[in-house]
């Protein structure tokens, strides 16, 4: 029961979140094409490494609060354009995410489910006050909710005898190396042959380093395990993996924006 109310207030934040980037529409439209991109490639990057499995779906989202925790480590080093790049990365991010849950799984979402993750969503999108519920359930989310989470569903089950699993591995790959490629592949396409640029204090080598931290994502992908794998040991396999995906995405994506310089240097 209290998974389920983490969850609720998860998915009503998310949909909050959502809301208030719609206001932003022309801010929104270069990290969420690159948000898409960053999602289909781990998406097709599992296919490709282990075709037959219903785990694909949960090499897609990003976590937020775990990316920008990791961004912090930086400090005051860090591009202010990196951080609001990455947030709406994420926000449409969990946009998408709801729609492959509502296309691709619907009939495997029980009614409980649909009400905590799909319904949250659509009453956080609906409610007034938008900003004032935001700054208070975001670092309530940040801080609780999602370390309770993943403890709960994650760190407490983590069986470390999965971890070179076809599933764990495949998971790894193609969050570590499908995020970082989906997402700096179509900024840099989209910035040469669109209209659409990147704001001029932001350079494309920070949105590699975006890239590498958007592969940090557990909370939205452990509900989508549990909406569509049918077995504990597949469940163990994708936590796993998971749990070294997170890892290793944190870790790339802050040495290469501490060692590559640019969170020191502005302009192109």
């Amino acid at each position: 029961m209290l998974s389920e109310i983490l969850t609720f207030v998860f998915f009503l934040l998310i949909g909050l979140e959502i809301r208030e980037g719609i206001s932003r529409p022309k801010e929104a439209i270069l990290p969420a094409l690159c948000a898409l991109f960053g999602m289909v490639f781990p998406a097709l990057l599992f296919i490709v490494l282990h075709s037959g499995s219903s785990a694909w779906a949960v090499a897609m989202p990003t976590d937020v609060a775990l990316a920008i925790g990791a961004l912090s480590i930086l400090g005051k080093r860090v591009n202010p354009s990196v951080r609001l790049f990455l947030l709406t990365l994420a926000v449409a991010d969990d946009f998408f995410s709801l729609l492959v849950i509502a296309i691709f799984f619907n009939k495997d979402l029980h009614l409980a489910s649909a009400i905590y993750t799909l319904g949250a969503a659509s009453i956080g999108f609906l409610l007034p006050f938008r900003s004032v519920l935001i700054k208070i359930l975001a670092p309530l989310t940040t801080f609780v909710i999602i370390p309770i989470y993943i403890w709960i569903n994650l760190l407490w089950h983590l069986d470390f005898s999965q971890s070179t699993s076809k599933i764990s591995l495949t998971l790894v790959a193609a969050r570590v190396v499908g995020k970082v490629l989906g997402i700096s592949l179509s900024a840099w396409l989209l910035t040469k042959w669109t209209p659409l640029k990147l704001p001029e204090s932001l350079l494309l080598k920070e949105v590699i380093g975006i890239g590498f931290l958007a592969g940090m994502g557990l909370t939205v992908s452990i509900v989508i395990a549990k909406i569509t794998l049918t077995t504990p040991i597949q469940l163990s396999q994708v936590q796993t993996g998971l749990f070294f995906s997170a890892l290793l995405s944190g870790l790339i994506g802050v040495l290469w924006l501490r060692f590559t310089g640019v969170t020191g240097q502005r302009g192109h």
